[in-house]
């Protein structure tokens, strides 16, 4: 194949022609905006049952803590079992832990339990999907653009999501909002069992003793983890300004229009970098930009020292997310980096550390709010993520690639 074929983008299109695909981009869909209005009815519920911000805001909290035990303890799970059955008990067990919450009288201490058996299955299944996809579109050009549609899904539906879940608590009590989160898991399984083929588990069955010895394996590649923390460093930093949104809102004067603003700003960015990237260009050149644009992402939050009006910190802000097109690169070389036999469990540990990554990122931005202040805060996270991802940089460029 010449060198100009090589370069050329395969588009969107094509990965939307495969059938298997669009029964896991109808699932996702379905399983993102579940999860979203569930957040929003639970915390409403936990907040009408207690009356406390604090348990309020720890329903979102648990959303990203427990990653970090699903992806560690249950990563093995989806290279052991078949994968479209590991994915369908997935989303029938959240159905069922969100069933039991929806029922009148389940106390604060189950919502909570629940909560965090929601978010200790979550890695597994992302990861099951993820290596699902490089067998049903392969390793290659197509698997790229079907992880960035899924990312462009999941920021799509963050912007859909909140407006949807608001609207229906308008009309509807908490714990019956939370039945159309059973809805949608249910479809999601119905979707995936119906519309994927069965293939049989990645480990076999005479191998299974050795999953931790995998994961190790796993790890104990040096470009492997440089790519790992490639995709987590700068998601880490890249949530500060959200996390202290609300407060910088405030400092503004422009209330809860312009946090909505603020909000959207990230997701908006990043959707219109990912399908530049994905459209646009090429494998080799996704691969060209991906290093310089991990160093550059996080630059736009210095902005924030110049104490940037609501119109510029939004600029800034869609800037900063346009950069994660980044992520189409890494994504090429980390499916070319990880044996097919691992790339269930690869999939998962990377899914569990951006979601734990980015709850201790919003952790820290508080912290460090409230020691120096939200903008201080922002221009910090850019200046000291730049320079952790320019390290990162230089040091995956000297690690050796593998060919395809």
């Amino acid at each position: 194949m010449s060198a100009p074929a090589l370069e050329r983008p395969a588009g969107y299109g094509r990965v939307l022609a495969v059938p298997e695909f669009r029964a896991v981009f109808a699932a996702h869909v379905l399983s993102m905006l579940g999860v979203i209005v569930s957040e929003i009815a639970l915390s409403v519920l936990v907040y009408d049952l207690t009356g406390s911000p604090l348990l309020s805001a720890l329903t979102f909290a648990l959303g990203f803590l427990p990653y970090l035990v699903g992806g560690t303890l249950l990563a093995p799970v989806a290279d052991r079992f078949p994968a479209r059955r590991v994915l369908v008990v997935c989303d029938l067990v959240c159905a069922g832990c969100v069933a039991v919450m929806a029922v009148p009288g389940t106390g604060i201490g189950v919502l909570l339990g629940l909560r965090c058996a929601l978010a200790v299955v979550s890695p597994v299944f992302a990861g099951t999907r993820m290596a699902t996809l490089s067998d049903v579109l392969g390793g290659g050009e197509l698997f790229v653009l079907g992880r960035s549609l899924l990312r462009i899904v999941a920021q799509s539906a963050l912007l859909a999501g909140y407006g949807l879940g608001g609207l229906l608590l308008t009309v509807l009590a908490p714990r019956h909002a939370l039945l159309i989160t059973v809805g949608t898991f249910l479809a999601s399984a119905a979707l995936l069992r119906l519309g994927t083929r069965h293939r049989p588990a990645r480990v076999r069955a005479a191998e299974r003793g050795g999953d931790a010895a995998g994961t190790r394996r796993l790890l104990a590649d040096r470009r492997v983890r440089r790519l790992l923390l490639l995709f987590w460093i700068p998601a880490m930093f890249a949530v500060v300004p959200e996390a202290l949104a609300a407060p910088y809102a405030d400092m503004l004067g422009t209330g809860s229009p312009g946090l909505g603003l603020l909000m959207c700003a990230l997701p908006v960015g990043t959707i219109a970098g990912e399908l530049y990237a994905g459209a646009r260009l090429g494998p080799a050149a996704r691969e060209r930009i991906a290093l310089p644009l991990v160093c550059l992402t996080l630059l736009p939050y210095l902005g924030y020292a110049l104490h940037p009006s609501l119109a510029l910190s939004l600029l800034l802000l869609v800037a900063a997310g346009a950069g994660s097109a980044y992520a189409l690169g890494l994504d090429q070389w980390f499916v070319r980096a990880v044996p097919e036999e691992l790339r269930g469990r690869a999939m998962t540990v990377l899914s569990a550390g951006l979601m734990t990554v980015q709850g201790v990122g919003m952790t820290l931005a508080g912290v460090a709010a409230e020691a120096v202040g939200v903008r201080a805060a922002v221009a910090g996270a850019g200046a000291v993520g730049a320079v952790c991802c320019c390290g990162l940089a230089a040091a995956t460029r000297r690690t050796p690639r593998r060919l395809p």
